[in-house]
């Protein structure tokens, strides 16, 4: 058994393009993947996709074969649903499968579409991945969930809105270099805390924008890599996934994320290696709060040290663990179906020298991407490594 590779990827801008359908997003950035792999559709024995609210805003369900076909792929095609963590839940499908036999090339990959149903449609469609019966009946809305996370950290270990103001900060700063990015803006501390409030503690710079857009990779095992002489240095060599109750008001606390703590676990156990040993991180950071509560599952930082993090520069591009080098969720934009594959994509590019931002961790070998569903109760966490 060998570690699948990641032969190449694409993916579109990120931002507002409501003109543009689902098919047409995930068409642009299927079709870079294979070109910059440089294997033939006809090579592909599957395709999976994650979508999460395709039904809503495009009423268009059964996507898998509808993607296949828009980038010439005849084969088997099946859509993954795991909200925001739809991607994640792919991928880990796919290396699983590449590594048991069942393939040789698997596309992974998804999209979404959302602006063009309108903030509040959008806001209503976002809301299904809580619980309707006892959150959303009762008025939840994924910013009031995370300001409630956020207001119990800040009950439990402390920290303040100045913190989450320098996540905030870094992220838009790291994106300014990234072509995929939705926002390509500079903020200051002052801006983010003077920012409109969303749901207190959170401000509007605190809450990552509503997408577009589509991301797709080509995983090969390294047999076919090698036999088809494709240069794909980075391999996927852990995989995780945990879960957790879908509604906070039934977990034991709202200030950590078992469902993260066992897909990191599980997926550092896959790899052979330890928090200790990662270089660069891609987090899921819908919330400016959700990126401490992630690098503190990761185990990149003790509980109640990732909310100074940023603070002190030690997640910025010149920091000792860089997190979220395209911008994350934050800046880059959360088109919800793509970003657990957008996410794999700048991971395997800062690995191989290629992403804007690669000269942040110039001998880097080994990066976590956490890709997490609704308030963390779905969360994939994937190693990827430079192998020889």
């Amino acid at each position: 058994m060998s570690d699948p590779r990641v032969a190449g990827a694409g993916v579109t801008k990120f931002g507002k393009h409501p003109e543009r359908t689902g098919r047409d997003l995930f068409a642009e950035a299927g079709l870079e993947a294979l070109d910059a792999a440089g294997v033939a559709p006809d090579d592909v024995d599957a395709l999976y996709y994650g979508n999460f609210m395709g039904e809503l805003a495009e009423h268009q369900g059964h996507q898998g074969p509808l993607m296949a076909e828009a980038i010439g792929v005849d084969a088997p095609a099946t859509r993954f649903e795991a909200a925001c963590a739809s991607a994640g839940a792919a991928v880990r499908s796919a290396v699983r499968d590449l590594r048991n036999g069942e393939a040789d090339v698997i596309v992974v990959g998804g999209a979404e579409r959302m602006t063009n149903i309108g903030t509040a449609a959008a806001t209503d469609a976002l809301a299904i991945a809580a619980d309707d019966l006892y959150e959303v009946r009762a008025g939840m809305t994924f910013p009031g969930a995370y300001a409630l996370m956020a207001r119990s950290y800040f009950d439990q270990y402390g920290g303040s809105r100045e913190d989450l103001a320098h996540i905030a900060v870094k992220n838009h700063e790291h994106a300014l270099v990234n072509e995929h990015a939705q926002i390509q803006k500079a903020i200051t501390v002052e801006d983010a805390i003077e920012a409109p409030t969303i749901a207190s503690p959170l401000g509007l710079y605190d809450s990552c924008p509503i997408t577009d857009g589509a991301a797709a990779a080509v995983l090969t095992t390294e047999a076919y890599a090698e036999d088809h002489d494709i240069d794909a240095p980075v391999a996927i060599t852990g995989t995780g996934q945990g879960g957790d109750n879908l509604a906070l008001q039934d977990r034991p606390h709202l200030a950590q994320t078992p469902a993260a703590d066992k897909a990191a676990e599980e997926a550092y156990g896959d790899a052979g290696i330890g928090p200790e040993d990662v270089d660069v991180a891609e987090v899921h950071d819908c919330f400016t709060i959700a990126e401490v509560l992630a690098i503190e599952s990761l185990g990149l930082y003790e509980r109640g040290e990732g909310i100074h993090a940023a603070t002190n520069g030690e997640t910025d591009r010149h920091g000792e663990m860089p997190v979220n080098l395209s911008g994350g969720l934050k800046a880059k934009g959360h088109p919800v179906g793509a970003t657990g594959v957008a996410q794999l994509a700048t991971i395997a590019w800062v690995l191989d020298g290629t992403h804007p931002r690669a000269d942040a961790v110039p001998d880097g070998t080994v990066g976590v991407a956490h890709n997490a569903g609704g308030t963390v109760a779905s969360t994939t966490v994937h190693v990827l490594e430079v192998k020889a």
